[in-house]
């Protein structure tokens, strides 16, 4: 009975404001400083502001101050809110990043979002303190990992002159690849074929045409304007009697 009163007592020797020194209860320094020098029987506790970079964010009877907790980029983290005297910085996670370890309002280390891959679809984005979500695609759909649904293939179907087909099959990470063939293209080719011949003969007949007309016109007979005797001469191109 005699120690938990004696207990007790040490407990409460000082008040919550106060801590204890060599007996003596000296006041506490308040949040952004630090203890300098004790207090005696005759004078109070000395305290001194933080120096830039540390802080204390309560009440304390603390040699020195803490620390400002810098935010490591390589840890996943960006700073949130830079360091005061009386508080400590508050780290966040990065850009595509979330929190894997809080300590009260400030995150110690983050890992990158996981991507989904292939054949998988976002079911919920990524946040700052949360992971990201995929699914897995079903039946005739696919995604490449990016798309917040998976799509459903393309269906390779002939329409409106134009004949398609299923070149590559869709996959649950791919679409279907169609080859198409468009009907009226082949039909244009096929008359235009058919007019190039046809003007090609077509020319090849003129040649031939004026071809002979020319031989038929090299020699013929000329009648002399003063009755003179009928003869016959090899016309020249370009030259006239």
């Amino acid at each position: 009975m005699v120690l938990f009163n004696n207990f007790q007592f040490c407990i409460s020797a000082c008040a919550k404001a106060e801590y204890e020194v060599d007996g003596e209860c000296c006041p506490v320094c308040g949040p952004g400083f630090h203890l300098y020098k004790h207090c005696s029987e005759y004078t109070s506790t000395s305290c001194k502001p933080c120096t830039p970079s540390t802080f204390t964010d309560l009440p304390n009877g603390l040699s020195q101050c803490f620390p400002c907790t810098v935010c490591d980029s390589s840890q996943g983290l960006r700073t949130k809110t830079e360091c005061t005297l009386t508080a400590d910085t508050i780290c966040e996670p990065r850009e595509g990043f979330y929190c894997i370890d809080q300590h009260k309002h400030s995150c110690r280390a983050a890992v990158e979002h996981s991507k989904c891959n292939p054949g998988q679809y976002i079911i919920q984005n990524g946040t700052a303190y949360r992971d990201t979500v995929c699914g897995d695609c079903v039946g005739d759909t696919y995604s490449d990992g990016s798309f917040s649904s998976c799509l459903p293939h393309t269906q390779c179907e002939s329409s409106n002159g134009v004949k398609r087909w299923v070149k590559i099959p869709g996959t649950h990470s791919s679409d279907t690849e169609c080859e198409e063939q468009q009907t009226v293209s082949i039909i244009i080719g096929i008359i235009s074929g058919v007019l190039v011949i046809a003007v090609g003969l077509g020319l090849g007949l003129l040649c031939r045409r004026y071809k002979k007309r020319k031989s038929l016109n090299i020699g013929r007979e000329y009648v002399r304007p003063d009755g003179g005797a009928v003869g016959s001469f090899r016309l020249i191109p370009g030259h006239s009697r």
